[in-house]
């Protein structure tokens, strides 16, 4: 009677060993003995050179297996996950959901995991994979330097893609994907707002967002290609290279602040200006100048210094509003050539150092004076000449005379509590000398 068996295993193969019909342990190669009286061990021979260890009870190997062997890996593949499997160094087969166990004691097995629920895969090893029959699993998308692909998973966009190699699962969620040839940077889609405001734009599409009141310019290598209305834009990237303007046409206001300046007569002040204007030509503020408002602000400084310049103090006092109409003339033409619009220019301020502002008040009180003095002295003739004319008139007109020193009289009277009997020969005017 037979109590030990000898089981030999060859150096490409592994022992499944299994007592009564349930696995008992796994044999490396070589001899091995065991107690079996009863003749119930069953030994499964498993070729090494073979990676993929298939057998009737899989899921009771991977149990019993799972990182306990160094030559068995075991993969539990949930719905959601692929496996990429590289076999020495070459692309073997594409891993679906499910229990697989691998043999890599031979082999150099390498294993590359995939999330599906992320629709697009990308990876160094695509071009090994792609002839490797995985249509049935994904589908291959190969973008070219002129190709964009936008990808929508149940309804939704989910990311663009760039040049280059891509998978698309199938099966899990329901993917489109939207190759176009692009002819121009400028993207169009009916979709555009939902598309440049997800993040899987990110990359592949530059935004360009143009307020109201605002235009837009853009430019391909150099080239001025159209205007941008206020509204949501967006472009390719990565095909010409582009230039973005955003031009602001409503109107600005600019300060002109402590500009000192020396008038013709040798005085020395400080004027602040305001200037307003507004973008007339958008393309030839942007082309001309670096800055427009920059050199329009510079224009204001010269055509200052040049106006105040050659005038004298009085005169700059005076009359601020030619001033101002010729600083306008000035400034607005040279303003034409940036492609601005003056529409005002004025002068806000005149600051006089403290030394001038005492001398200018000090003739301001003396010219004042002079007109006060001036106008006494005429008062004073207007009424000398009254008085005369009056005394003329009374002297021709006696009984007009009489009534003139009645209404003294009474004037006297009503002030001095006096009483006056008429009646005697003589002048009124003669008795009340006497009585005062």
């Amino acid at each position: 009677m037979i109590l030990f068996r000898k089981f030999k295993i060859a150096d490409h193969e592994l022992g499944l060993l299994f007592a009564d019909g349930r696995f008992a342990a796994l044999l490396d190669p070589g001899v091995h003995v065991r107690f079996d009286p009863l003749r119930k061990l069953r030994l499964d021979r498993v070729n090494q050179r073979e990676v993929y260890l298939k057998h009737a009870q899989l899921d009771v190997l991977a149990r019993a297996l799972k990182d306990a062997h160094e030559h068995v890996r075991v993969l539990d593949l949930a719905d959601h996950q692929r496996a990429f499997v590289f076999v020495d160094g070459r692309f073997d087969r594409l891993l679906g959901p499910g229990l697989h166990l691998l043999l890599v004691g031979l082999r150099d097995v390498r294993v590359e995991f995939a999330d599906v629920r992320d629709a697009v895969y990308a990876h160094a090893d695509l071009p090994r994979v792609i002839h490797g029959g995985i249509e049935d699993q994904a589908e291959i998308l190969d973008l070219h330097d002129r190709q964009r692909a936008l990808v929508w998973v149940d309804g939704r966009f989910v990311r663009a893609l760039k040049p280059g190699l891509y998978l698309a699962w199938k099966g899990l969620q329901r993917v489109k994907v939207e190759v176009i040839d692009v002819a121009n940077p400028r993207v169009n889609h009916r979709e555009l707002t939902a598309i440049v405001n997800s993040a899987g734009a990110n990359g592949v599409m530059q935004a360009q967002v143009i307020e109201p009141g605002q235009v837009g310019l853009w430019f391909a290598n150099g080239e001025l290609q159209g205007e941008l209305k206020p509204g949501v834009h967006a472009f390719w990237t990565g095909m010409e290279r582009l230039v973005f303007k955003v031009v602001d046409l409503r109107e600005r206001n600019m300060d002109i602040a402590g500009q000192e300046i020396m008038t013709r007569d040798h005085v020395t002040l400080r004027l602040n200006a305001n200037l307003t204007f507004r973008v007339a030509d958008a393309l030839r503020s942007v082309t001309v100048v670096d800055h427009a408002d920059a050199a329009l602000y510079r224009e204001a400084q010269l055509a200052l210094r040049a106006v105040i310049g050659g005038r004298e103090l009085d005169a700059l006092l005076t009359d601020k509003d030619a001033v101002a109409a010729e600083l306008q003339g000035i400034v607005g033409k040279a303003a034409l050539a940036y492609g601005l619009e003056v529409r005002a220019l004025g002068i806000r301020d005149i600051i006089l150092p403290g030394e001038m502002k005492d001398l200018l008040n000090k003739v301001t009180e003396a010219r004042k004076a002079a007109e006060a003095s001036l106008i006494t002295r005429r008062e004073e003739t207007a009424a000398a000449r009254m008085q005369a004319n009056t005394a003329r008139i009374l002297e021709g007109n006696p009984v007009l005379m009489k009534l003139r020193e009645l209404e003294v009289l009474e004037k006297i009277a009503g002030k001095a509590n006096l009483k006056v009997v008429l009646g005697e020969q003589g002048g009124l005017a003669d008795k009340v000398m006497k009585l005062l």
